[in-house]
């Protein structure tokens, strides 16, 4: 009889995932659709977290590292796994809360049946577990300014969302070609911000933050094992040449070695936010110097304009 029951509730299970994952359209239409929305105030701060898979659990520790140091930004730019790291923290959870997240986080709560049978995934699991932890808000209702970085399908255009439904952003962000479908919405099929801007660096200037802040925990190029995969090394080389293409324009770029290939288990995730967080602490004099050159630069714009003007 016992077993008789355990095979129903597999059966059950079964069938509830395979429903959940043809069900999905992958489309995100409605009045809370992720979308674009012009600041109504440019930040001060950014703080701007890459893409990287597995790997996006070291930005845990940059944040962790930021925090110690009594340093918190008005606004977080994130590309794929930063996306998500980053939602969750404008969204008010502590770097200690998404330190217990990680240690804690079951891989299996985003399986989808496709995954094993040569399918796309949808990527609603993550959609749904983002959702899930920001309580259903939408991005314009979190405590920190938030912008999700995507690309438009099969090109490096990238489209900023930072309004509307927080879990769809993160999944259009997160949205791996090959392994996920492209999220359709306003009539663009979005995929991952990591194949416009790795470290959307740029997106956060263009936001209008005066001190950007940029974590890359991407693979060092000069430390690729010699039995890599070719079609890795390429991403590898193609991911580092973009980021340097925008690293120019951040005050303080933090790049942890981490090591080149990533995990899923907990001890992998405790290693990579250790690295990061020790990686950020070196960078703090020049994190502290670029935040007073700014707030020095502001105080003498100020001054120096007529007194109406300063009021207004």
């Amino acid at each position: 009889m016992k077993v008789r029951h355990a095979v129903r509730a597999a059966v059950a299970v079964f069938v509830f995932l395979v429903a959940g994952c043809l069900g999905d359209s992958g489309r995100l239409d409605g009045p809370d659709a992720p979308r674009f929305v012009k600041p109504s105030r440019e930040p001060r701060l950014a703080v701007v977290l890459g893409s990287g898979g597995p790997r996006g659990f070291a930005h845990i520790g940059a944040l962790l590292a930021l925090e110690e140091a009594g340093i918190r930004p008005d606004l977080v730019v994130g590309s794929s796994a930063g996306a998500l790291v980053g939602a969750l923290y404008a969204s008010g959870k502590s770097p200690g809360e998404l330190q217990s997240l990680a240690r804690d986080v079951n891989v299996l709560e985003f399986f989808e049946v496709r995954m094993v049978t040569g399918g796309l995934a949808t990527g609603r699991a993550l959609q749904d577990y983002v959702n899930r932890h920001v309580e259903g808000r939408p991005i314009e209702s979190f405590p920190m300014a938030f912008a999700a970085v995507a690309a438009i399908d099969g090109t490096s255009r990238p489209v900023v969302l930072n309004a509307g439904n927080a879990g769809g952003a993160v999944r259009a962000s997160s949205a791996s070609p090959g392994q996920f479908e492209p999220v359709r919405i306003g009539g663009e099929a979005l995929v991952d911000g990591d194949e416009a801007s790795p470290v959307p660096i740029r997106v956060a200037r263009q936001l209008g933050a005066k001190v950007v802040i940029a974590v890359d925990v991407s693979a060092y190029l000069a430390t690729t094992p010699p039995g890599a995969p070719a079609e890795w090394v390429r991403k590898d080389e193609r991911r580092a040449a973009q980021v340097r293409a925008e690293a120019d324009e951040a005050d303080v770029l933090v790049h942890p070695d981490i090591g080149y290939y990533a995990g899923h288990t907990a001890e992998y995730r405790q290693r990579v936010i250790a690295v990061a967080a020790a990686a950020t602490r070196a960078k703090l004099p020049e994190i502290r110097a670029a935040i007073a050159r700014a707030g020095a630069a502001q105080s003498s714009r100020a001054a120096s304009m007529p007194a109406a003007e300063t009021a207004r």
